[in-house]
């Protein structure tokens, strides 16, 4: 399973439901950098340091970090979803389709509403 590391943004519920689907999930209060205004590329940074993929709601900066600095362990960008369990299935499922996030980028998107 994958080593993840949620930026603030990123809800609780979801990330205990990826802790029971298995994966490493460190959050941004757990590693002692909540509420420090870390920039962007900090934020990066640290979870490029710790080789763990970077999981957030903050799109647009983390889309354009990426083509900057390819150099990361991962990047999920999502949108918003307040149903945490089919949020973090459909993170768990993008990881499972991909053997090495290194570099790489993926977008995890709410299904259209009807």
């Amino acid at each position: 399973m994958a080593r993840l590391y949620t930026n603030e943004n990123f809800p609780q519920p979801c990330v205990e439901i990826l802790r029971t689907l298995g994966h490493d999930v460190l959050t941004t209060l757990d590693a002692g950098n909540a509420g420090q205004s870390i920039a962007d590329e900090g934020v990066l940074d640290f979870a490029r340091d710790n080789e763990r993929v970077l999981v957030t709601f903050n799109r647009k900066h983390f889309l354009e970090l990426h083509r900057k600095r390819p150099d990361h362990a991962g990047i999920i960008v999502c949108t918003v979803d307040t149903d945490f369990e089919a949020l973090a299935n459909r993170v768990h499922t993008a990881l499972a389709s991909v053997s090495d996030m290194r570099g790489q980028l993926l977008r995890v998107n709410r299904p259209a509403q009807s």
